[in-house]
């Protein structure tokens, strides 16, 4: 069964949003090492219950906040999606040496996004 594994925060502003939510969580967030401009959010300890996640800069300004399920395919995901009326807003796309993503909406509109890990994305 696929569960949420990963949120990412959408903001116009990262620096400011970065220093919001280490004062007033304590979360930890570092700068990516890869190809573009991400933080990594650490909500917590290992083994304790919770997701940790990302915060990027929003491409439209405004901000949203997104969660991402773990599924075994996206391609085979996307299918299940489309079949059963929802919709895909972004395509499987790479994050280079981390896995697949995409995005989807339910009929509704509400966005979930779906990540396939795989080392060797890119």
């Amino acid at each position: 069964m696929p569960r949420i594994v990963h949120f990412d925060i959408s903001v116009s502003e990262p620096e400011e949003a970065i220093e919001y939510y280490s004062k007033v969580f304590g979360w930890k967030i570092v700068k990516w090492g890869g190809p573009m401009d991400y933080w990594l959010v650490t909500t917590g300890p290992e083994g304790e219950p919770g997701i940790n996640g990302g915060l990027s800069k929003g491409e439209t300004g405004e901000p949203a906040i997104a969660l991402t399920v773990e599924v075994e395919s996206v391609d085979d995901f996307l299918k299940v999606v489309t079949e059963n009326g929802g919709s895909i807003v972004r395509g499987k796309s790479p994050i280079p040496g981390v896995g697949w993503s995409a995005t989807t909406a339910d009929p509704l509109g509400n966005l979930m996004g779906v990540f396939e890990s795989d080392s060797e994305a890119g």
